[in-house]
């Protein structure tokens, strides 16, 4: 009996034995064809697994017959499921072919450069924000895109009014003016219209934005000097988009937003609506508001004909009203004398964007824009009113041809920008009207598997200022997988105006009008060069970008004083320029990720013998971000922000300081709360001194080089349908 169950039980082990396989593999990059170290490997349902050497191979052992899925993943890569049948009927190894997660950018097709390239194989360096982090920004600020873009590496923006909260953006040290923020390619906010600007900008209708620092002046014309801003707006898809954003803060802010978007079938529409709001906020009890008292309301409709495959068009507009009221706090509550101080600002923006896209062929298409923009602006303080009107027409037709390893974008654009003020005093009226026409032409080829290029010439003409010659070059250069470059320059130019972050401060009174007899086209050449380098280390992926920039700005228009108290605008006797570095590093590990930005900027002002640093630019900014998410659950973030010592105007130096926030976001579907400690460190400028001197009632503001409404807590939720 003990035999025949020892025999029994031999022939079950021999059984079980039999019925394991084992599976070799070996994992590789599916772009390179590299091999990956450090992959794992998964049965389910059974928990075997194995991780890869270092020549990429792996084996998993003891695999019961049948069929089996197998999950390959690795730190920066897609994970991969195949089946498989045990036993095997081929060989005893297979190759797995990973696919980085950078090649989803590689999908991404960036609008700033008109044509059909990717990302990744454009030879200019464009940052790219896409929807999900334009959504973690908007909790933080909801009604306007500031934060957005002073997080950035290489941007600063710059407050140029500490009762009314108006700022500019700064990129790579150079004033905002030479900054051109467009609307879905369109320069909607230029001139007079670029006031208050970044404070009447909503991103919830935004799908991403775009940032090419340095000269871009072949597509976009003047202004592009220190870089462009493209903020690309939502289409409308099948599936419907609906989606309600309600933010309220400790400052007594109120935020309401909504956006839906659709397609019909030939019909596509997409329509934002907001109304932004917040209490005059002084917490310092400083006596004057470091948020204003304000009210505004944005409206933008947009309708989508798709005619046929081959042609299509859109129609937008863009709407903003705002009443804003800042300065002496009991001025604001009504009940403050009438020698209080205040600034009221009352604007009103209306603009269009219309587009015809026709296909000839496959690999050819004309497009035909159009845009037109109002933009109305009443400031009052007292004893002065600034009232301003600005109307100006965009157009431009162009052609882009496809091939297999060129591209071009050729075309011709009109641009008119007309202003009028209204005589409230005996100061000489400041209007003009411009009109500059443009022909351009670019070329990107990939000239090797490892080399490309982007050329590109334009030629302005700007009525009473003459001619614009602007070429452009660029290369990219993929040394490996890992290692990659881009490095060019370019020519850029700005029409001279009134408009600029020191008329600003001052509301523009007493500042004497510009004309081409008395001034001169602004002209600058520049030059970028990057190092990329990312690689998979264990289970993290690393990233890191090196940036080198260099910018020359010759006869630069500046504001001077006058004996007579007027100020005017003069070419100066000297140049602007700056140079630096920026340093990106991002760290992905499991649910982290961590951002750490370093910003090296020189900007140096030479003005008849005299040389100085150009004010209110930080020569050292840190930005540190770290974030940790379970995908459609939660985001915990926490960042910090290093500003160092700034040279003011009066040839005073500031001190440096730290901005620390924090925010947590619970998801589920279809709705999210959130809350964000804003400076929660409570760094505020009028903890370093006073903000004004002289009196209450006349105050003389100084510059401001750090936040004023310290640490603010919002909380919100958010709604998808």
């Amino acid at each position: 009996m003990k035999s025949h169950l020892f025999i029994f039980v031999a022939l079950i082990s021999c059984n079980v034995i039999y019925a394991q396989n084992t599976f070799r593999a070996a994992i590789k990059d599916a772009d390179s064809k590299e091999t990956l170290a450090g992959a794992t490997a998964v049965v389910e349902k059974t928990g075997n697994g194995a991780v890869s050497d270092a020549g990429g191979q792996l084996i998993i052992g003891n695999i019961p017959d049948g069929k089996h899925k197998i999950v390959f993943s690795y730190m920066g890569y897609e994970s991969q499921e195949k089946e498989f049948v045990f036993p095997p009927t081929g060989g005893n190894s297979v190759e797995i072919f990973l696919e980085s997660e950078e090649s989803e950018l590689e999908e991404v097709v960036v609008s700033s450069v008109r044509g059909t390239r990717t990302i990744t194989n454009i030879p200019s360096r464009i940052e790219f924000i896409n929807g999900e982090e334009l959504e973690e920004k908007s909790n933080m600020k909801p009604g306007d895109i500031r934060m957005l873009l002073n997080e950035s590496t290489g941007i600063q923006t710059q407050q140029t009014s500490p009762v009314s909260a108006n700022a500019s953006i700064r990129i790579q040290g150079l004033d905002g003016r030479y900054t051109q923020i467009l609307k879905d390619g369109f320069p909607l906010y230029s001139g007079a219209a670029s006031g208050l600007g970044l404070l009447q900008i909503p991103p919830l209708d935004l799908r991403q934005v775009e940032i090419i620092k340095g000269s871009t002046s072949t597509l976009y014309g003047g202004g592009a000097i220190a870089g462009m801003v493209n903020l690309i707006s939502k289409t409308p898809s099948e599936k419907r988009d609906l989606n309600f954003h309600i933010n309220g803060t400790s400052a007594l802010g109120l935020d309401l937003n909504g956006f839906y978007s659709q397609r019909f079938d030939k019909i596509g529409i997409t329509l934002f609506a907001s109304r932004n709001s917040n209490a005059a906020y002084d917490p310092a009890d400083a006596g004057f508001s470091a948020i204003p008292k304000f009210e505004r309301y944005n409206v933008n409709p947009r309708l989508f004909v798709y005619f046929s495959d081959k042609t299509t068009m859109d129609l937008g507009v863009n709407t903003s009203f705002e009443n804003r009221l800042g300065g002496n706090m009991l001025h604001i509550k009504g009940k403050g004398d009438d020698g209080a101080y205040f600034e009221d600002n009352q604007t009103q923006r209306a603009s269009t964007q219309f587009s015809v896209e026709h296909r000839l062929s496959a690999r050819a298409k004309l497009t035909f824009r159009n845009s037109y923009h109002y933009f109305h602006r009443i400031i009052t303080i007292p004893g002065y009113r600034f009232d301003g009107r600005q109307n100006g027409v965009f157009s431009e037709l162009n052609y882009i041809f496809t091939g297999e390893n060129t591209e071009w974008v050729t075309g011709a654009n009109l641009w008119t920008d007309n202003f009028k003020e209204q005589k409230h005093s005996s100061s000489v009226l400041r209007d003009y009207n411009q009109t500059v026409g443009g022909l351009f032409v670019q070329n990107n080829t990939k000239i090797t598997d490892r080399v490309s290029l982007e050329s590109g010439l334009r030629s302005d003409y700007a009525a009473g200022y003459g001619f614009a010659f602007l070429p452009r070059l660029v290369a990219l250069l993929n040394v490996s997988k890992k290692w990659s470059s881009r490095i060019g320059g370019g020519l850029g130019y700005k029409t001279p105006t009134v408009f600029t972050e020191e008329s600003e401060r001052i509301h523009y009174q007493n500042v004497l009008p510009v004309n081409s007899s008395d001034n001169k086209l602004e002209r600058s050449y520049g030059a970028n060069a990057d190092i990329n380098f990312k690689t998979s280390v264990g289970e993290a992926f690393l990233s890191i970008n090196q940036l080198f920039f260099y910018t020359y700005l010759n006869s630069p228009l500046m504001m001077k004083p006058f004996e007579d108290g007027s100020y005017r605008f003069q070419n100066i006797n000297g140049h602007v320029d700056t140079k630096g570095a920026e340093t990106n590093i991002k760290i992905r590990y499991d649910d982290f990720a961590l951002f750490v930005g370093y910003t090296f900027t020189d900007a140096k002002v030479k003005d008849n013998g005299a040389n100085y640093s150009n004010p209110l630019t930080s020569k050292h900014r840190l930005n540190n971000v770290l974030m940790y998410e379970i995908e459609d659950s939660w985001k915990i973030g926490l960042e910090a922000y290093y500003y160092s010592p700034q040279r003011l105007s009066d040839g005073s130096t500031s001190r440096d300081y730290w901005i620390c926030g924090a925010m947590i976001e619970k998801i589920w579907e279809p709705v999210s709360i959130y809350a964000n400690f804003e400076n929660f460190t409570d760094t505020r400028q009028t903890k370093f001194g006073s903000i004004y001197t002289g009196t209450e009632t006349s105050p003389v503001f100084g510059d401001i080089y750090a936040p004023l409404d310290g640490f603010v807590v919002n909380a919100g939720i958010k709604v998808r349908f």
